[in-house]
Order: C-alpha cells, then sequence, then structure tokens
C-alpha cells in the first residue's frame, strides 16, 4: 500500500493519496486550501492516476478545493449525506476564522456527490476503504480503515488526531457525539492500527489509548441515551 500526504493551505489540513502501489491508480482524500497544484505534483511523483475523492467531512479547509479536483481529473467526490449542507450552504456551518474563505468559493452541488453510508466498503483503485460514521466534529465526520499490509490503518479526518480530536464548537458539533464516536468507533480498534489524521502527525490507536486524554474520558463515560 502507497500513502503519500502534504498539509495544505494555512490551515495545514492533511492532503492524502492512497494506492495500492506507485503507478497506479488511487485515491484522494481530503482536498483542502491551495491543494491543486501541490496535488498534482505529489501524484506525479510516484505517477498516479485519481479515480475518486473521498471527503472525511464538509468543513472548508477539508474541501476547498474538491471542485477543481474533481473537474481537474473528472472524476467524482463521496460525502456522508449529513455533512451535505456544508457544499450548499457553507455560510451557516463554518465560524468566523473560515467565513473570510467563503466568499467566491466553488463546491460541488450536493446532487452531484455520492453518499457514504456507515459500514459501506469502497472498492475504488485497488483499495477498499471502510467507511466509519463517527459524528461529533461535525454530523456526518466518516473515518476510512485501510489495510496497510503490515498494520491497520485509519484515515481519520478531524475525530482523532495525535494527542487531541476534532473541535466540536462549530455548528453541528456535539460533544457527546464526539464522546459516543471515541467510545464505540475508536477504542474498540487494533492497537496497532495508524492513525492518519487530518492535521498533525500520525500516531496509534495504542499510542493514543495510552496517552490522549480524551480517550480517556470516552472510556470511562457512561452508557445511555444520552452517551
Amino acid at each position: 500500500m502507497l500513502i503519500r500526504s502534504f498539509p495544505a493551505g494555512a490551515f495545514g489540513t492533511n492532503c492524502y493519496a492512497v494506492a495500492s502501489g506507485p503507478g497506479q491508480e488511487c485515491v484522494v482524500v481530503d482536498p483542502g486550501m491551495d491543494a491543486v497544484e501541490p496535488l498534482a505534483r505529489m501524484l506525479a511523483e510516484d505517477g498516479l492516476k485519481p479515480v475518486a475523492v473521498v471527503l472525511t467531512h464538509g468543513h472548508l479547509d477539508h474541501t476547498f478545493s474538491v471542485l477543481p479536483v474533481c473537474d481537474g481529473y473528472d472524476i467524482p467526490a463521496y460525502l456522508h449525506p449529513r455533512d451535505f449542507g456544508m457544499l450548499s450552504d457553507p455560510a451557516r456551518w463554518h465560524g468566523p476564522q473560515l467565513a473570510p474563505l467563503i466568499t467566491g468559493v466553488r463546491l460541488p452541488d450536493p446532487s452531484e456527490v455520492r453518499p457514504l453510508d456507515d459500514g459501506a466498503v469502497l472498492s475504488l483503485a485497488g483499495v477498499e476503504l471502510t467507511v466509519r460514521h463517527a459524528p461529533g466534529h461535525t454530523q456526518g465526520s466518516v473515518m476510512f480503515s485501510v489495510d496497510l499490509g503490515e498494520a491497520p490503518g485509519l484515515l481519520a479526518g478531524d475525530v482523532l488526531f495525535a494527542g487531541s480530536v476534532g473541535r466540536v464548537d462549530l455548528p453541528g458539533g456535539s460533544w457527546d457525539a464526539m464522546l459516543r464516536s471515541l467510545r464505540d468507533v475508536v477504542l474498540p480498534l487494533d492497537d496497532e492500527t495508524v492513525v492518519l489524521p487530518g492535521h498533525g502527525p500520525a500516531t496509534t490507536i495504542g499510542r493514543e489509548r495510552a496517552t490522549n486524554p480524551y480517550l480517556a474520558e470516552a472510556a470511562s463515560a457512561p452508557t445511555g441515551p444520552g452517551l
């Protein structure tokens, strides 16, 4: 398995390309701000040909370049339906930090975006991505499980970072939902799972289980209708 990445734009959003090997087709994950040209350079280095864009959620720092990338390579985009509103009305779902970016940005019409369903297995470019719906950061946040060969992998978006988790203070965010996702989706994963987050360095589930205070809180959270 070949994973390539670079931090895109002012927010340093990790944009990934996932392929079975050099010179093969690939899946692009989260092309954020100013990602078009660095993505093209990264793909050219390994002779990769994109066949789809998959989005971990709908925030602009992860979707900013999705339309030019999809149009440029004539490929589809995938997003969980709970985040379709971020494409059709981005101003409603983004805080003041991202507000200046909204004017003039072009995003796909949701009718042109393919939906991601929890538990679905996407077979794209010789790669299988298992969709794990994990709301909290946004209502439609997902992670993608992928077999890296030497270990399981998790494209975690903004659900889980090294030492932290995604913010929940923007519209559509929920700390209760985040705790449920951490408890029910993240914590059951194998310790060897390599976490490839939306921002910052890679980590492992084992390392985060041992050191991440938010996972510790999720592990001790009561079960029930609220959590």
